[in-house]
């Protein structure tokens, strides 16, 4: 098969890493990829979110399946596009997409299906909004509506924060995305994310994780992107996963079916786990970054199989099949995330690190200019390795950032803490 990965961030590399495995793959191509995509597939230069230029890609290359990898072009409605011409594609239409486009039409369908999550309220005036925060006092968890690539979320634990985050929002600090807010309870527990593939009516969990949030040590700092993350979470136990999978997901799924807008791809599950029980922080329509590198690694080849039973609508005839281990990955990122920092910086050093099923950088941000690897990003790599424990994998993907020569990078030194 010709397979097209959209996307240029560390999740569609590993993803792009694990499908070139498969036999069932003679061609790859990533659009527009990055420097490490580039050793595994062909970088076409096109925007993924122009669906006509993918339509155009896919024909000129014969490409017979497309995996579509980050939220905004499945917003735009690239999966909508390739399906009318009649292209085998992995990702939910613009429609079902909503359900990270926007966090209000999640909570309307978790109304719906009753599924258990935070009580919210919504709004499209800062001076409503502010009033009810004052009403309700603090913690509270401030969200803009729409998609801010992971940014649009302030979790407040002073009434101050909560009020500066609104006319943060209201300020256009997320463009149209904070044209309306959403305002819920503040969960407590622990959180944890659960990837389940929906060809719009059986569902198939293929894995949890745990990320990093947070820019600094023990939890400190700006949320981010996310900093790091390993595969398995210990807290999201299989009776915890079951309920989820029951109260949570299925519903969701039959309550889109019901709508006539059947969710097909990777749901993402973001999961709040208190007493033996977890309820739902938020949904996301595409593999996180960076759990889908800890998922991937651990996955292998199988994962094309996967995401073709999805996209052909025969998930209740595979299985996903995990040996006993543990994945973890480090987010080098560059000095200032998620603040403002430098673009362009060299980094040295990749060439010597090993590139095995069990160790492998992954580029989240980088380019080749001149022959040398440069940063373009925020996050720029996933320094991912598995082992037959947490704390080996974790022990061997620091061994490879301690190789790695960066001087304008850092990333934090605690990844996986709350399981170790």
């Amino acid at each position: 098969m010709n397979i097209l990965v959209l996307g240029s961030g560390g999740r569609e590399h590993a993803l792009a890493w694990a499908i070139k495995q498969n036999p069932k793959c003679d061609r790859l191509l990533a659009a527009p990829g990055n420097a490490g995509m580039a050793a595994v597939a062909e970088c076409v230069a096109i925007d993924p979110c122009d669906a006509g230029a993918v339509l155009a890609c896919v024909e000129e290359n014969a490409i017979d399946f497309v995996v579509i990898g980050p939220e905004a072009p499945l917003a735009a409605g690239v999966a909508d596009a390739l399906r009318a011409a009649g292209i085998l594609c992995f990702g939910p239409s613009a429609e079902a997409a909503k359900l990270e486009a926007s966090k209000a039409f999640t909570k309307e369908i978790c109304d719906a299906c009753n599924a258990p999550t935070a009580g919210y309220a919504r709004f499209t005036d800062l001076d409503e909004a502010k009033s009810y925060v004052l009403e309700q006092g603090a913690p509270i968890v401030v969200k803009a509506d729409g998609l801010a690539a992971g940014k649009g979320v302030i979790v407040a634990m002073t009434l101050e924060e909560a009020l500066s985050g609104l006319e943060e929002i209201f300020g256009g600090a997320f463009g149209a995305a904070g044209a309306e807010v959403v305002i819920e309870e503040f969960m407590e527990g622990e959180e944890a994310s659960l990837f389940v593939l929906s060809d719009g009516a059986s569902i198939l969990a293929v894995g949890g994780a745990q990320d990093h949030k947070r820019v600094g040590d023990g939890d400190t700092g700006p949320n981010t992107g996310g900093m790091g993350a390993y595969s398995p979470a210990p807290v999201l136990s299989a009776a915890i996963e079951e309920q989820a999978l029951r109260e949570i997901v299925q519903p969701t799924i039959d309550e889109m079916a019901r709508r006539g807008t059947p969710f097909q791809g990777v749901l993402y599950a973001g999961l709040m786990i208190k007493d033996g029980r977890a309820r739902l922080v938020e949904y996301n329509v595409r593999f996180g970054d960076p759990e889908c590198q800890v998922l991937m690694l651990r996955m292998g080849a199988q994962a094309l199989d996967l995401l073709l039973a999805c996209a052909e609508g025969r998930l209740d005839q595979v299985k996903v099949n995990w040996a006993d281990d543990h994945a973890l990955t480090v987010v080098m990122a560059a000095k200032g995330y998620p603040g403002s920092y430098e673009k362009g910086t060299a980094i040295n050093g990749l060439d010597a690190l090993p590139e095995t099923s069990s160790q492998m950088v992954f580029h989240a941000g980088t380019a080749l200019k001149d022959g040398q690897i440069v940063a373009t990003g925020g996050r720029v790599l996933n320094v991912t390795a598995r082992g037959a424990t947490l704390q080996e994998a974790r022990e061997r993907a620091y061994a490879m950032v301690d190789q790695i020569d960066w001087a304008e990078g850092f990333c934090r030194s605690d990844i996986g803490w709350r399981a170790l």
